[in-house]
């Protein structure tokens, strides 16, 4: 699946007023212009940055705010008042945008030119009071944004723009993508289900089932010789076990994952799926259940949920989306056992086969074995190491009256301690802000075990996608306590009840 962000544009939209004359106004254009110029070639910035002419009154505000709407390569409007903008003017426009907004706090002039200011130079360069006038009226029409501080040169305005454009990216994704279940969700099981039809209404996303032998038929049509090509990728990529390797005795079962994912691979493009789910209690007509396969489907960009669960294929993929470009990884993860050594506590985070390689470090496996439940030949996977470094595990749950996104702030270690029976790969992390607090806000807020689990987006990427979706957010972080944490989720009841 390719993902390039740079098809993805953000229009910079400027505002002032006719007050100025022709002579101020073009000054503020040509300012415009650098700032979306140098926006736009910044090496961090992921989407094309579009300069749109300056703004000076209502009519031309609705129209740019409409225009944007209908073009589907827009994700989202940057605006900044340059001058005093009467926040009047933006009501209607304001009202008809469909995007979301992120508000630029800046000024073309970097310092105060102290020996040379003056009442022109003054009335050139009000962004500092012009930007009020226009936070003012979003604040007043309860307009959701991201606010952003300082002068446009620095790295770190470019950084927090970066980030919320991603996180547009996202939103824009969730609102055409389709994701297909292989059957329903595993028997039994509650965080799993959840209501497919407020999410379509909620987030854009479609959720529909295929039976498995839709797939199945797929899988029996891919061609022997392009099985033979993906045993050659296998075998330059991988360090297959001896049973695996050319006459060993496992082979067929790594020809037949190979076959399975071929026809994964095939049924997704040709559904334009983005994700998709399965269980190892629906798998007729399968000889294994999809381990390899479905470890490099995510490598490949799409998103997946094991048990049937899509609220965790969706965010899978959007993490693969609004981090496309960014060392490190996004996977399919669950909380599989506890290390509570005192000194040492610590998660450990596995599945029965499928974990992102994306998220490896060092060698990368590719192994069979019995998996002891299903009922179905040894599967094929890869087993692997997670590399350490700050991590976050994010979770979407159908509370019944909205869903709400839950993220925690991890460390993860490096894996320092052999596993020598245990063939899947495995991560080890700490929870924020520790082992105890973290897991208990977990639980209290309702979180899943399974989540996505990322070593490249921060929290800031989720705080902003969920103010686009006017999402509940809750956050667990080196600054939570549990009786606050409480307070928190009962004003969220109130707030969303």
């Amino acid at each position: 699946m390719s993902i390039d962000l740079n098809t993805y544009e953000i229009w910079f939209i400027t505002g002032s007023q006719d007050l100025y004359g022709e002579s101020t106004l073009k000054e503020v254009d040509r300012h415009a212009q650098i700032i979306a110029q140098h926006l736009h070639e910044h090496p961090q910035m992921p989407v094309k940055v579009v300069y749109k002419p300056v703004v000076t009154n209502p009519e031309q505000i609705v129209s740019i705010c409409k225009q944007a709407n209908a073009t589907p390569k827009c994700i989202g409007l940057v605006a900044w008042m340059h001058t005093f903008s009467p926040a009047k003017m933006w009501i209607a426009g304001l009202t008809a945008l469909q995007l979301p907004l992120l508000h630029l706090h800046t000024q073309y002039n970097r310092d105060i030119p102290f020996g040379q200011i003056d009442m022109d130079f003054m009335n050139l360069n009000q962004s500092a009071h012009g930007d009020r006038e226009f936070g003012f009226m979003l604040s007043r029409m309860r307009r959701n944004r991201k606010v952003v501080v300082g002068h446009w040169q620095s790295d770190s305005v470019v950084e927090r723009i970066d980030v919320w454009a991603r996180a547009a990216i996202g939103r824009h994704r969730m609102q055409t993508m389709k994701i297909v279940r292989f059957g329903d969700n595993m028997r039994h099981v509650a965080v799993t289900e959840g209501d497919k039809v407020a999410a379509e209404i909620k987030f854009g996303f479609s959720v529909n089932t295929h039976g498995v032998g839709d797939l199945v038929r797929v899988i029996r049509d891919i061609s022997d010789e392009a099985v033979q090509r993906l045993l050659q990728e296998y075998e330059s990529s991988y360090q297959l076990m001896d049973s695996l390797k050319n006459k060993g005795a496992m082979r067929s079962s790594l020809v037949e994952a190979a076959r399975i994912e071929l026809g994964l691979k095939t049924f997704l493009e040709d559904g334009g799926y983005s994700a998709y789910t399965n269980t190892f209690e629906d798998l007729h007509g399968m000889c294994q259940l999809p381990g390899i396969g479905s470890q490099r489907m995510m490598a490949a960009g799409y998103g997946y949920g094991g048990e049937g669960d899509w609220k965790t294929a969706a965010m899978v993929h959007l993490g693969k989306v609004m981090s496309s470009g960014k060392t490190g990884g996004n996977s399919f993860m669950e909380d599989y056992t506890y290390h509570f050594d005192p000194a040492n506590p610590m998660v450990l985070g596995s599945h029965m086969l499928e974990i992102c390689p994306s998220i490896a470090t060092g060698t990368v496996s590719c192994e069979v074995h019995p998996l002891a439940i299903g009922g179905k030949d040894d599967p094929v996977r890869l087993v692997f190491n997670g590399s350490p470094g700050p991590a976050l595990n994010a979770s979407l749950v159908d509370m019944g009256n909205r869903f709400r996104l839950i993220v925690n702030e991890v460390e993860a270690l490096p894996v320092t301690v052999p596993f020598p029976h245990l063939p899947t790969a495995r991560a080890l992390w700490k929870p924020q802000p520790s082992m105890e607090v973290g897991l208990q806000a977990w639980l209290l807020a309702g979180g899943a075990h399974h989540t996505l689990y990322s070593q490249n987006l921060t929290t800031e990427y989720f705080i902003d996608l969920s103010e686009m979706l006017d999402l509940e957010l809750v956050t667990i972080d080196q600054k939570t306590e549990i009786e606050s944490f409480k307070d928190r989720l009962r004003i969220n009841e109130l707030i969303y009840r």
